[in-house]
């Protein structure tokens, strides 16, 4: 029967992110399948991930089932494992990065200050020389110095090890990689976008790669990993990562010295360019124009050109519309906001580089669920959790120690349910946008999650049934009716409904 376990396995990971096959797959173990009853029982090391596997793994799990022992209809039981009852893991092949990406080094560990033959394994733990291509070339190209008075010549020899000022000066961050980079449902396409980046630079279908979304998505740490790959890979030399708004200040200082031309000539020698926060281009006309030119350059010797920005190109405002077509032009993504799994994955990995305390995984589990904007909040409770177990020698981080660490910042969402709170619980829950909250999209699985919700809300709070309404796209009073009936009546007949209801009422009461 294991050979169905290893079938079903490799089946999730052609479907799920690898970050998802580890945290919520890989744990779980087969059991048994009872011929008679016709139910597979598969274990769980906790009710957590229990809970999880119940409620997004049971449906194609029984689809798998039913195909491989060629019988409808079958039941799939979670539970979880006794303490005394050992049952062999079997997991699917491993997961390894996209062709072209580097295995990087642990998120968080110091930065090398050299990138030289030694810094080059430290960065990765591979030397950088193999990768390089094996043509020598020694090319010029000219920086503006730290004090914008005097260019400073650099040079640099592709087919050897690269200096130290060489990626120096390109100003990326070596532990942004790809190996670092919590992969989930929210930047699985920006992510799948990159890799093809690293494969094939300056491609015009990707060319630029325009990736947008709220402060403390990945953004940055996306446009990092593929500088770090093409530059191990060889693939580029002349790479820089620069601020918009640093940009400018560069614009501004080359006029004031007279090194405009310098300046201009070294952005010109570029093979990748990795600008980020572009809307901080706003109202300022010349260095618009100045960067329109030297996208043009660029674009047109198929030098790869990445941008960030919190906004769609086409609602850029205050930005030349010339630009912003042409930042339409390539590849546009969206990085959204972190599920509540991947959030908890983000939380044990960062976790893992914290050596002074263990992140239980309830633990984890409740950061995550009243935590849910963005990346930085997240690392910033993890700190902040860290910080206040150095001060009591604490070791083991619980879920009363994080409420007692995070009382303050936890205390508007904890014991505060409003229908904003219960749709984006209900959204991250069934995998859903918030805007299929209160869409007019009505496919079923989008219309039954935004009945659930409507129940919760009628339970939940003290809006009126109008109230409801209004925050669900402003539909009629008797909608929000016929949803609270109509779950209701399926709550009382329905057992698994009846248990995903209860693990959403008790996420929201935290």
């Amino acid at each position: 029967m294991q050979e169905f376990w290893q079938s079903c396995v490799h089946s999730l990971a052609q479907e799920l992110p690898p970050e998802q096959m580890k945290a919520w797959v890989h744990p779980l173990s087969f059991l048994s399948f009872d011929e008679e009853l016709g139910e597979v029982r598969v274990s769980a090391p906790n009710a957590i991930k229990q809970n999880w596997a119940r409620t997004n793994y049971t449906q194609r799990i029984q689809e798998l089932a039913s195909n491989w022992f060629n019988r409808p209809g079958i039941r799939v039981i979670f539970q979880v494992a006794r303490r005394d009852h050992h049952v062999s893991q079997v997991h699917g092949p491993a997961m390894s990065p996209p062709t072209g990406m580097p295995a990087g080094p642990t998120a968080g560990a110091p930065a090398p200050r050299e990138y030289t033959n030694g810094a080059a394994t430290q960065l990765n733990g591979h030397g950088a020389s193999a990768a390089l291509h094996t043509a020598t070339r020694t090319t010029t190209a000219v920086e503006p110095a730290a004090t914008g008075k005097e260019p400073v010549v650099i040079i640099e020899t592709v087919g050897q090890a690269p200096e130290d000022h060489v990626y120096k000066r390109s100003h990326m961050n070596a532990n942004l990689t790809f190996e670092s980079l919590v992969i989930g449902k929210s930047n699985q396409l920006a992510n799948a976008a990159s890799a093809q980046i690293v494969e094939n630079p300056g491609v015009s279908s990707y060319n630029p790669f325009f990736l947008y979304g709220s402060t403390g998505l990945g953004k940055t740490h996306l446009m990092h990993a593929i500088g770090n790959a093409l530059f191990k890979a060889g693939k580029v030399s002349r790479v820089r990562y620069i601020h918009a708004d640093q940009y400018y200040s560069d614009m501004v200082k080359s006029f004031q010295t007279n090194t405009f031309d310098d300046l201009k000539r070294y952005y010109h020698s570029l093979d990748l360019l990795l600008i980020d926060d572009i809307q901080f281009f706003r109202k300022k006309e010349r260095t618009q124009e100045e960067f329109f030119l030297l996208y043009e350059t660029m674009v047109q010797r198929g030098r790869q050109i990445v941008i960030t920005s919190d906004t769609y190109p086409r609602e850029l405002q205050d930005i030349n519309s010339r630009l912003t077509s042409r930042f339409d032009s390539g590849l546009t993504v969206q990085i959204e906001p972190p599920e509540l799994e991947m959030r908890v994955a983000i939380l044990l990995r960062k976790a893992e580089e914290k050596t002074s305390i263990v992140l239980k995984e309830e633990a984890a589990f409740f950061i995550a669920k009243h935590l849910r904007s963005n990346v930085r909040e997240l690392e910033g409770a993890l700190s902040r959790v860290s910080a206040y177990a150095g001060f009591h020698g604490v070791k083991i981080i619980t879920v009363e120690f994080c409420k007692e660490a995070l009382k303050d910042l936890l205390s508007v969402s904890i014991g505060q349910i409003t229908i904003e709170n219960i749709q984006k619980t209900v959204a991250d829950f069934y995998k859903l946008k918030v805007q299929e909250m209160y869409s007019k999209r009505r496919p079923a699985n989008i219309a039954m999650a935004r009945q659930i919700a409507m129940y919760l809300a009628k339970e939940l709070t003290q809006k009126s049934l109008p109230e409801i309404g209004d925050s669900f796209g402003g539909r009629d009073h008797t909608t929000v009716l016929h949803a609270v009936r109509k779950i209701t009546e399926q709550r009382a007949k329905n057992a698994e409904l009846n248990h995903q209801l209860h693990v959403l009422e008790q996420t929201l009461k935290g």
